[in-house]
């Protein structure tokens, strides 16, 4: 039988391996995060008819002659490039701009994705559309599930400290400046405003030699005569105890909490010091937002900010390695390296929250690669033929 009839009928295969994963990639146009496939052909078996001779004295060298036997699939790659956004405004739309997958869960079965279209279970738990859990990084370098309780209840917290920070300046005049107001808490979670002044403590050397004095006032009470500022020693290591007065029922309370100090320092002109209550009342979850670390803020109705989640995004030396799971996600292979997760910003990409990252097919491309397939495979149906008609001459032969 001729060599050339099974060279052609490899073409075709080939050909319509290419075809297919051609079909695939314009099938997945409009997939989100969806990372089109290529394939590269390479040539088969050859056989030698006489193989290469070197040169003589008398006689110059001589190539091989070999006759190929057809072709076969190189590789089916999957391209790993970064495709373009499309703004959603949708607060739990993600994408990644860089390199990085998000990371989700099944159970302990861990897979990998750039789709971003993520959702709120009954639960509060982050989950993708089929249900897989979107991981966070924690702290200590954990993986864990997102969980958003949208009725979620901050409890009031008693105000224990009252943090300086700031600069005081060395050539203070003498004149008191009253810097801030500021709130604390107390033990029936209920929020009290106190104002505090400070000034240089000249009977004990003033600005100049670091002595200061401040007064915490709750002006919702009467004067106390006898009240006593606090006087401090800047810089300072220590901590002071403070005993405040709050007005609970029109009654003058007492009410003590630390001082640090740790952070005033004593430099030039300049006066920006200001005081940290700890504390908080209680408050309900408002709203939340996503930064472009993946940070997942909750905005409570007590003007507390917390991070609820951090999203945890994975890299790999070889991202073209990883195999593809369906359902818009990957799972790792052998050749695509260990999962490297971390945050994003560490090494990888960026995350655009309100928009999703749109699939990298080329549609111009995809179509120009489906005529070129389309003529290989008629190209090698006429190797075929042609093949048979010399084989139909031969049995001609004989009448």
């Amino acid at each position: 039988m001729l060599r050339s009839m099974y060279s052609g009928i490899s073409g075709m295969k080939n050909f319509q391996t290419k075809l297919d994963v051609i079909g695939n990639n314009i099938a997945n146009v409009n997939t989100f995060g969806f990372k089109k496939g290529r394939v590269t052909f390479k040539d088969t078996m050859n056989q030698t008819i006489s193989g290469a001779s070197a040169a003589t004295q008398n006689k110059g060298g001589k190539n091989p002659m070999q006759v190929g036997l057809g072709s076969t699939i190189a590789s089916i790659d999957m391209i790993d490039t970064q495709s373009s956004l499309q703004t959603t405004g949708r607060a739990l739309d993600l994408a990644i701009s860089g390199d990085g997958y998000f990371v989700v869960k099944q159970g302990q079965a861990q897979m990998y994705t750039r789709a971003g279209n993520f959702y709120l279970d009954d639960n509060g738990t982050l989950v993708t559309g089929d249900g897989l859990k979107v991981q966070s990084y924690n702290k200590i370098g954990q993986l864990e599930d997102i969980t958003v309780n949208v009725n979620a209840l901050l409890p009031a917290k008693v105000t224990t400290e009252l943090e300086m920070k700031g600069n005081l300046p060395k050539d203070a005049k003498g004149a008191s400046e009253l810097l801030q107001q500021f709130k604390v808490v107390d033990n029936d979670g209920i929020e009290h405003v106190l104002d505090m002044t400070i000034s240089p403590d000249t009977a004990n050397g003033g600005a100049a030699s670091g002595n200061w004095k401040i007064s915490f006032i709750d002006k919702s009470l009467p004067l106390d005569p006898n009240y006593k500022p606090v006087e401090i020693k800047v810089p300072s290591n220590g901590i002071e105890n403070v005993n405040l007065s709050i007005n609970k029922n029109g009654v003058a309370t007492p009410f003590t909490v630390k001082l640090p100090l740790q952070g005033l320092t004593i430099e030039g002109g300049s006066m920006d010091a200001n005081v940290y209550p700890d504390g908080n009342t209680q408050g309900a979850l408002e709203s939340f937002n996503i930064g472009s670390t993946g940070e997942i803020n909750g905005v409570f109705s007590n003007g507390l900010v917390l991070t609820l989640g951090q999203l945890a995004l994975a890299k790999f030396s070889n991202p073209s390695g990883l195999t593809k799971a369906a359902n818009n996600t990957f799972q790792e292979s052998v050749n695509s390296g260990t999962a490297n997760i971390n945050v994003a910003g560490e090494g990888r990409g960026s995350i655009a929250a309100g928009a999703l990252e749109m699939s990298n097919v080329d549609l111009s491309e995809e179509f120009t690669e489906m005529i070129t397939a389309q003529r290989g495979f008629q190209a090698n149906t006429r190797i075929i033929t042609t093949s048979d008609e010399i084989l139909q001459e031969l049995v001609n032969l004989k009448r």
